[in-house]
């Protein structure tokens, strides 16, 4: 029975939501909510695709003390394989803060912390995942072996927010770039330029997020072209980049083109935007075909 392999970030997350907008420093702010559940690029996709009736496994970031019960209880009765998740019990497990209002989500965390110390919180992916897998959806941050295993055995692969002349982009099937990512790696160029530095570097599909603007997409030869995101009452927008990666994979497991691949990821996202938390009401095809057909 073929699966998706995932690979990435994979944590447990504390919420924030504000009543109001993201106060000043020395001030007050009304909390509306609370919420303490799963998150990561990768944790947040396998939640949704897990929804849409996909098969997963999952790989990437170790477990620890403070989050290996809740993640492993969560997939419990899925069909998400969690196998390769290492649970380390010396080590916390890798958590995050944010705070939420209608507009911002501001990130609290300890990555670069992670990123630069001496502990072993990362497994290397599985070749054998990888070569018995039907594609790959993979996060830039822990290596290009992930991407480079899946040039070996030829399978398809998303991945997100990794630059024009890396690896990741120069063999993906699909990349979502955000909006954000671009603003502070290419701070002076004109988005259509990054864009055609994007696509000439790849025969793959490029999209560009810009939250409630329009996505641009294309490859080579055919971009770039535009799709208006959906309007719908945004209540967090916290995962929304995470819902439209996996609805790009989604798109991509099922073989949909360019266009109607984008319209699903777009949808999907603002299905996301539209009901909180993800991980207590994940997108499903129903939602999904709802938010498409009464645009």
């Amino acid at each position: 029975m073929s699966y998706i392999y995932l690979y990435g970030m994979v944590l447990t997350s504390q919420h924030i939501k504000t009543k109001w907008n993201y106060p000043e420093a020395d001030s007050y702010c009304e909390i509306e909510d609370k919420y303490y559940g799963i998150g990561g690029e990768t944790g947040t996709a396998a939640v949704i695709l897990n929804s849409l009736g996909c098969r997963i496994k999952l790989a990437g970031s170790h477990l620890g003390h403070c989050n290996n019960e809740l993640i492993r209880n969560y997939f419990a009765s899925s069909n998400t394989d969690l196998s390769e998740l290492v649970y380390d019990e010396k080590f916390n497990g890798v958590e995050d803060m944010v705070i939420i209002d209608k507009k911002t989500r501001t990130c609290f965390g300890q990555f670069a912390s992670l990123y630069a110390g001496e502990m072993d919180w990362v497994e290397k992916p599985s070749e054998k995942s990888v070569k018995e897998c039907e594609i790959v959806g993979c996060d830039p941050f822990f290596g290009e072996e992930i991407a480079e295993l899946s040039v070996k055995y030829n399978k398809k692969y998303a991945v997100i927010d990794c630059l024009h002349d890396s690896y990741f982009n120069k063999h993906c099937s699909v990349n979502v770039v955000s909006h954000e990512f671009l603003k502070e790696k290419y701070p002076k160029t004109d988005f259509e330029d990054i864009f055609k530095l994007y696509t000439d570097y790849t025969d793959g599909l490029v999209i560009f997020t810009q939250g409630e603007g329009k996505i641009m997409y294309g490859r080579k030869e055919n971009g770039p072209k535009y799709f208006k995101a959906y309007n719908v009452n945004v209540i967090s927008t916290l995962g929304a980049g995470d819902s439209f990666k996996a609805g790009t994979i989604y798109g991509l497991y099922h073989g949909f083109d360019d266009d109607r691949l984008v319209c699903i990821a777009t949808a999907t996202a603002a299905y996301s935007c539209s009901h909180y938390p993800i991980a207590e009401n994940p997108a499903t095809l129903e939602g999904i075909d709802t938010i498409i057909y009464n645009r």
